[in-house]
This record gives structure tokens, sequence and C-alpha cells, in this order.
């Protein structure tokens, strides 16, 4: 019933009967989860707490579990939202489409590329949600280079495009920039750039 009405309003919704076996990264896919309390295996509140800090998309509880305590509960494991059963279609879908537009509106201050994430307002970068520390520099580039990803720049384009054109660096601070963010990302077992031979590079 969920999936029908969520699906007519134009959502892409995906159905699991159980949570068993779901990592953290399949979860990042998300905009947004509906979460029963009442599941098999592992309730909603244990699976809430065991993630709520490796995703950060909204979480709506929905439950039969109507008590004031229970409700608190969900909150303090990290819920956003209660829907308490029974409840109306109308009422779903108003609240799905109030998180929604809430998370568009931050959306665009972040980045999400695999297991990168660029937040926008901090200009800082995470891996596996670790922060890796990049120079001012450094971030400009990898933060040009991931918003074209696919695309092959040259050193001259990186430097006017991503530094701007009143940076004193040249093409060669460009290659050591390169070099060092390369050195930051290997220790996270980690290599997006690409050297194309006499062109330039490339975030894949």
């Amino acid at each position: 019933m969920i999936e029908r009405a969520l699906t007519k309003e134009g959502y892409e919704v995906t159905v699991r009967n159980d949570v068993v076996g779901l990592e953290s990264q399949q979860l990042k896919l998300y905009h947004l989860i509906l979460l029963d309390v009442m599941m098999p295996q592992i309730d909603g509140f244990s699976f809430c707490r065991a993630f709520r800090e490796k995703i950060d998309c909204p979480i709506l509880f929905i439950t039969a579990k109507v008590m004031e305590s229970d409700m608190i509960e969900g909150f303090m494991v990290g819920g956003d939202d209660y829907i308490k059963k029974p409840f109306s279609l109308t009422e779903l879908r108003a609240r799905v489409q109030a998180h929604i537009r809430r998370e568009h509106r931050t959306y665009h201050q972040r980045i999400l590329c695999e297991d990168f994430c660029f937040d926008l307002s901090e200009k800082q970068l995470y891996i596996n949600e670790e922060k890796v520390m990049l120079t001012k520099s450094e971030y400009k580039i990898c933060e040009f280079l991931v918003r074209n990803r696919g695309q092959v720049f040259s050193i001259e384009h990186i430097l006017e495009n991503a530094l701007g054109m009143d940076c004193e660096s040249d093409s060669s601070a460009i290659r050591e920039h390169i070099k060092n963010i390369r050195a930051k990302f290997e220790k996270k077992n980690k290599n997006p750039i690409e050297t194309i031979w006499g062109i330039g590079y490339k975030w894949n």
C-alpha cells in the first residue's frame, strides 16, 4: 500500500521485508527511510541505533507503539519523525514530502561520490566519514574534478578553474598538489584521480 501510494507520487521506492544483511553503503543511496519498529530479527529502534551515525538521510518510524516513552526512544536513537498506526495515506505523503523537501534544501551543500563526501559549507572532504586533511588548494582541485567527474582537464584548465585567475601557483604547483592529494588518498586505499598522459587529469 505504501509502495503504491509513494510510487504514484513519483518516488522510486525500494521495499524490504527485513533489514538483515543491509550495509551502510547501500543505505547511503536513499534520500529517506521509512522504518517499521516491530520487524523480524531486529527491531527498528536497534537498527536505527546501529546505522544512524553512518547515514544522514531522514528516518521516519512507522509503528503501532504509541506510548510517549516509545516516541521518545524513537527520537533518542536518531529518528526524524514518528508516524503512528493507523495513519492515512494523505498524512504519510505529506510527511514524506516535507522531509524530502527539507533534505533537498540542504542536499546542495554536499557532494556524494561513492565513499567520498564533500561538505561544501565547511569545504571539507570525508572518506567513509573520516575527514581528509587537505589544504585549501587541494580541496578546491578535488571539488572541481569531482563536480566534473569523468571529464579530462589540462593542468592549465585546473589551475584557472579550480584555483582562479589570480592564483600565484603555476602548472608545476598543480602537479605537486595532485601528488600530495594522491598520497593522502592512498592512506585510505583510494585513488580516484587518473592521469591521462599528455593531456591532464580526471576524477573516475
